[in-house]
């Protein structure tokens, strides 16, 4: 059987499949980064967390008689940032955010395969990824919070931005943020789940829902047996520069101070630096953790920036106070 335009049915299959399973040839972006956490002014102990994990593909020909110019292949490289920040008080918030990272990892680990790049998985397919993960996390907290009394009550956020060549996947549970820089515009690509934004988003003046702001609805541990994780996908492009924080930053920094920031720091850690500091200043009532990432076109990274990237490896110690 034939369509109108004389193309059977095999010949569409075909020619969309090879659309799926061969990624378009296009310059991908490099990134740069930086993070800094801190204590804070007021908290005795950083129940935050973070992580740049760097994710790689490699192809090597062992024997052949091609010119041996032929025979390098690049590697393919993604990344994952996360900030995670503890609640539960004591040892058990420090605990959450620590374990939720944990856990992410050693399921990774076990994936049968790895998303290298958005044309591999249709929206339907990472939507379940996410839900696959988010549920076997919230099993393992649930169970261990069962299991010891004293870790009742604890929890954690998860707001994470997965880099895959020019595409930027945002995965967010709870009151961490993740900002995008671009064109001079500073936007927030998350949603609070918290009972003050609920009651902003029905109709409750920002000034009354204030004191609910830290009232978390969603986070991994608490009370409920189901997390929702929020997907956010956007392309991202050279220049764009992204934030990803605690509330610790948030709370006390606008939006215009962070941009500002970016306009004047060009390297990614003098800006989270910078930006933890002016955190401190304006009172630093929580702990404070960012990661900030620059995207690159190829032949604007530097050599020393080519480096550290080589040197970055996934079993770095990565979970640090």
């Amino acid at each position: 059987m034939e369509s109108s335009a004389g193309e059977n049915w095999e010949e569409r299959y075909l020619k969309e499949f090879r659309r799926k399973f061969f990624a378009p040839n296009r310059s991908e972006l490099k990134l740069t980064y930086g993070a800094r956490t801190d204590v804070g002014r007021v908290r005795k102990r950083n129940e935050d967390h973070f992580a740049v994990i760097r994710n790689g593909r490699t192809r090597q020909i062992m024997l052949s008689n091609l010119d041996h110019h032929l025979q390098d292949y690049p590697e393919h490289v993604t990344f994952g940032l996360v900030v995670a920040d503890g609640v539960g008080g004591g040892r058990r918030g420090d605990y959450a955010s620590q374990l939720v990272l944990q856990t992410m990892l050693e399921l990774s680990g076990r994936a049968t395969s790895w998303v290298m790049r958005l044309t591999d998985f249709e929206a339907q397919e990472v939507r379940e990824r996410v839900d696959s993960y988010a549920a076997e996390i919230q099993s393992t907290f649930r169970k261990l919070m069962n299991d010891d009394p004293e870790l009742s009550g604890m929890g954690t956020t998860w707001t994470s931005a997965h880099i895959l060549g020019n595409d930027l996947l945002v995965v967010h549970v709870g009151d961490s943020r993740a900002y995008l820089s671009s064109e001079g515009q500073l936007t927030q690509l998350t949603r609070d789940h918290t009972l003050g934004q609920e009651l902003v988003d029905h109709g409750l003046p920002e000034s009354e829902a204030k004191r609910f702001r830290h009232m978390l609805t969603n986070s991994f541990g608490g009370t409920s047996e189901k997390v929702r994780a929020e997907i956010a996908h956007l392309e991202v492009q050279a220049g764009d520069r992204l934030i990803l924080c605690t509330d610790g930053l948030s709370d006390m920094l606008s939006q215009e101070t962070m941009q500002q920031v970016l306009i004047e720091e060009a390297e990614p850690q003098s800006a989270a630096d910078r930006l933890v500091e002016l955190a401190l200043a304006a009172g630093g009532r929580d702990n404070v953790t960012t990661i900030v990432a620059h995207f690159h076109p190829d032949e604007e990274v530097s050599k020393e920036d080519i480096a550290r990237l080589a040197e970055t490896d996934v079993d770095v110690d990565i979970l640090r106070d």
